[in-house]
């Protein structure tokens, strides 16, 4: 354990000096990257075309679950297959391609607001491109339980079997390999071989992890309007998919129970409130209520 707080602690050293060198090249190019710099802290741009995130929702998720040396995730895992698919709704509308429903006058809940598509550009990731084009074709509008459901393929309805993404984990594993930050192996497990990805690059889900502990320690908001969107997606796609305590391991005891408090804070929380809140990201609260039940 003290071993990962020395990693953590050098690491977090390592982030803070490239911020700064980061924030002074961004002071001499002007104001305009300044206000660039915001709009990603907040997700209120489009990432992809800016290129300021490296690793999409999906791929966080699935690094937290991914043993290190093993190259998978548990086999007794069975809810990060649809923590993925949720995943893939809040990126969507972090990226400003889908969006709910408007809540109206009404106020609405949460899960009577149907995912309507705000842009039919292209995102340029497969996966997102995919179940883009799913809900952009649909000819009745779903809210997002239902989106995860069919996206997952957890439907009764035969019609809507071929909104189902396929492969999804191997398809997010193949692109961290391409990113180099896992690589590509066979596993003999006696009856059977697997394709497995164990991790090459540590830094990178060391940043992962380092973000998910930050989010409810230094940089800690009781107000979570205030808080980082990508960060707070993260906290609520990973506990979701039971990979959340990946990222606490390397705390000590009193962090641990620390960052276990504000998180069942948040699980608490009044989903449908926080999502009619102006400037919220109701697809993250949406989502979150979805996997509350």
């Amino acid at each position: 354990m003290s071993e990962g707080l020395v990693q953590r602690r050098t690491a977090a050293a390592a982030a803070s000096a490239a911020a700064s060198s980061s924030s002074n090249q961004s002071a001499a190019a002007g104001s305009g990257a300044a206000n660039q710099l915001s709009d990603s802290r907040t997700g209120s741009v489009d990432d992809d075309e800016k290129g300021s995130v490296r690793l999409t929702l999906m791929e966080e998720v699935l690094l937290l679950g991914l043993k290190d040396r093993e190259g998978y995730t548990s086999f007794w895992n069975d809810s990060i297959s649809s923590g993925l698919r949720g995943a893939i709704l809040i990126e969507l509308a972090l990226r400003r391609r889908i969006d709910l429903e408007p809540p109206g006058a009404r106020r609405r809940t949460l899960h009577s607001r149907r995912v309507v598509c705000l842009s039919d550009r292209l995102v340029g990731d497969a996966l997102l491109d995919e179940a883009l084009r799913h809900i952009r074709e649909t000819e009745t509008p779903e809210n997002a339980e239902c989106w995860i459901q069919y996206l997952s393929g957890e439907t009764w309805n035969p019609l809507k079997l071929r909104y189902q993404l396929r492969n999804v984990r191997e398809r997010l594993a193949k692109s961290l390999v391409e990113k180099s930050v896992c690589t590509t192996e066979k596993q003999s497990f006696v009856v059977f071989d697997m394709t497995t990805h164990p991790l090459v690059d540590g830094q990178a889900k060391l940043a992962v992890i380092r973000r998910a502990q930050d989010c409810l320690l230094s940089r800690w908001q009781s107000d979570p309007q205030r808080m980082d969107r990508r960060s707070l997606a993260l906290l609520f796609l990973a506990h979701a998919s039971d990979v959340l305590e990946n990222a606490f391991g390397s705390l000590s005891d009193e962090d641990y129970l620390l960052v276990t408090g504000r998180m069942r804070q948040l699980l608490q929380l009044d989903f449908d409130a926080e999502g009619a809140k102006d400037g919220a990201c109701a697809m993250i609260w949406a989502v979150a209520k979805a996997f509350a039940k």
